[in-house]
């Protein structure tokens, strides 16, 4: 099997599914990668040409906007958007039109809506306060759209091809640190795969406290059972892979076995995605707990450029080892 990192994972799920369905088409800025911006689309350009992977002006609200009237003419795009932040400049395309309009119109013909958002998330690169948000918590909160946060390439490859075949818009968000940084790689199958939504991966097996890990929290989570792991205390890490479905099953039995959780997510702490979780453990398994719930996660402030306050703000390593301990004592 060929070793594949994040991107080039990313990339080969494209492909296949360009290959197999002419309606699948790519647009973003710079997603010609003619400044070697786009680690993602990479060469896909000169592969399928200008009619397949367009080049757009910087206008969010437009890319969106004109992926919600393609999607109704029967095609499948897949817009990529340079950093999450900017998905605020066309919310009203993203919330209103592509996550509510199936609803709204969808007796009507049966109307589908095959639409993928492709975005990076999070901070790392120093890239300042409207470029480095993981604003996931805002979709969830949005009906009607599906959410794949993949924290590894062999997930990546298998959510982006489920994503592209869905008839229903999906957000698709992408950490920095897996996008641009080549150093994780997998081995990726070269027979076709797809992973369904709504189904979570236990990374790690532990019968001590579960860690409910989102994205980059997952590469984190596991370094921190690894350590832990050397003075007893067993951890079970599990990645949702995706919010929207989100797999509480799985969830609330390790909880259940474990009795301990902590919930580690790099959105902003208040109202975030480990907040809704938490409550949801709380109402579903309350019982189980032996322990108060924890939650890893930003601080309620705008993301530094500078790399030390950065590390200040944005959730670390030794916040989750922090929080093992303190669950434990």
């Amino acid at each position: 099997m060929p070793e594949m990192n994040y991107s080039d994972a990313l990339r080969a799920g494209l492909r296949e599914e360009m290959k197999r369905d002419e309606k699948v088409y790519i647009l973003g800025q710079d997603v010609r990668n003619t400044s070697n911006a786009s680690a993602v689309m990479g060469s896909l350009w000169e592969e399928f040409g200008d009619l397949r992977v367009i080049d757009t002006p910087l206008s969010e609200t437009a890319m969106a906007g004109s992926c919600v009237g393609a999607a109704l003419a029967g095609y499948r795009p897949v817009l990529e958007i340079m950093f999450s932040d900017f998905c605020f400049v066309c919310m009203d395309e993203i919330v209103q039109k592509m996550g509510k309009w199936r609803y709204e119109h969808g007796a009507q013909g049966g109307m589908i809506l095959p639409i993928v958002v492709m975005t990076p998330i999070g901070g790392g690169i120093g890239a300042g306060a409207e470029h480095s948000g993981t604003p996931i918590a805002y979709f969830m909160h949005s009906p009607g759209l599906k959410i794949a946060v993949p924290s590894t390439p062999y997930d990546a490859k298998g959510l982006i091809k489920t994503a592209v075949r869905d008839n229903n818009p999906v957000m698709f968000f992408q950490h920095k640190m897996f996008v641009y940084n080549h150093r994780h790689t997998e081995e990726i199958p070269e027979e076709e795969y797809l992973i369904p939504f709504g189904v979570a991966d236990i990374k790690r097996e532990g019968s001590d406290v579960t860690i409910v890990a989102v994205g980059l929290m997952v590469t984190y989570a596991l370094g921190v059972a690894e350590e832990m792991s050397k003075v007893g205390i067993n951890i079970e890490v599990i990645d949702p892979r995706t919010l929207e479905p989100l797999d509480m099953d799985t969830i609330i039995k390790s909880v259940q076995k474990t009795g301990r959780v902590i919930i580690a997510d790099e959105g902003m702490t208040r109202c975030g995605v480990a907040a809704e979780i938490g409550m949801q453990i709380m109402e579903q398994a309350r019982d189980a707990l032996k322990a108060p719930i924890k939650r890893v996660a930003a601080a309620n402030r705008p993301v530094p450029a500078s790399p030390p306050l950065e590390k200040a703000v944005l959730p670390q390593p030794e916040w989750i080892a922090a929080a093992v301990q303190e669950i434990f004592a």
